[in-house]
């Protein structure tokens, strides 16, 4: 476990998944859930080579088959601390044999945390080491407590986004999309959430509805915020726990469409890199 500190934020970053572990703040307080395995034992994982669910778990290169756990196996890898300054640790993750058998392709993501006052930006790079283009989805899963909620009471808190009117993107049990919308309205962009609004899984926004989310106290204070330039973004917590946090979670990236049984490369909101390009991205938390 890595540390970095400033004089407003104290972070500290696991190799495993290169996932960010602990935010806190000057006086001590912790921003970001703990990983208690009763509601959900992870903190803030990567999500790639795929956001989401393929189709019965498989997909296609070149019409041959491969397997994918949902969001993938970046956020179960080691990953190699490459840097590390003052402010900034850099960590590094290559293709194995393990890793081609079921994702054939040559790549290296790095993942990079900088502390900017009271800010935490996470920058996401993919290179591309193959001699053929590579197709891949990321995204970021980051839980963080929720404001004024003790252990045991019913889920309640306050989120305010940056679009008051909304098209929720709809899902199947098994976590593949409809292609469908549905109308998905807030109060001036305030949205009160309970454990209902989680009864069909996460909110999922797609088409760049979304760019600025914040999390609020009961005061309507801003505690947590995150800025992102993804097209698509969730918001999660397990219905029916009654977990103490909620997931916002920017993404380049979505589940399979249901019966979907197309070319990985073909898969809505894929990216893909020519050999030797690069892709790299960021979002931002800010700890008010």
């Amino acid at each position: 476990m890595e540390k970095i500190a400033n004089e407003y934020l104290t972070i500290q970053v696991s190799d495993l998944g290169a996932e960010l572990s602990s935010i806190k703040d000057e006086n001590g307080r912790e921003y970001l859930w703990q990983g208690d395995k009763r509601y959900w034992g992870r903190r803030s994982p990567i999500l790639f080579p795929i956001v989401g669910a393929v189709w019965h778990d498989t997909f296609r290169v070149d019409g041959k088959e491969y397997h994918a756990k949902r969001h993938g196996f970046a956020r179960d890898s080691k990953f190699k601390l490459i840097k590390r300054e003052n402010n900034r640790l850099v960590y590094s993750l290559h293709d194995t044999a393990e890793s081609y058998e079921n994702y054939p392709f040559h790549f290296i993501l790095g993942i990079s945390y900088k502390l900017e006052r009271n800010k935490i930006h996470v920058v996401w790079h993919v290179q591309n080491i193959d001699d053929k283009e590579i197709h891949f989805q990321i995204g970021g899963h980051p839980a963080f407590n929720i404001p004024d909620m003790k252990e045991g009471e019913p889920v309640k808190g306050y989120l305010k986004l940056s679009q008051e009117n909304l098209e929720r993107t709809v899902f199947n049990h098994e976590g593949n999309r409809l292609e469908a919308y549905k109308d998905f309205e807030t109060d001036e962009g305030i949205l009160e959430f309970d454990e209902q609004t989680f009864k069909d899984d996460a909110l999922v926004f797609d088409r760049c509805q979304l760019n600025d989310i914040q999390l609020l106290n009961r005061k309507g204070m801003p505690q947590v915020s995150l800025h992102f330039n993804t097209p698509a973004v969730g918001i999660w917590t397990p219905y029916g726990k009654n977990a103490p946090f909620l997931c916002i979670e920017p993404w380049y990236g979505i589940a399979d469409a249901e019966n979907y049984c197309g070319e990985f490369k073909d898969r809505y909101l894929m990216n893909h890199l020519q050999p030797g390009a690069s892709f790299m991205s960021e979002y931002i938390i800010t700890i008010k």
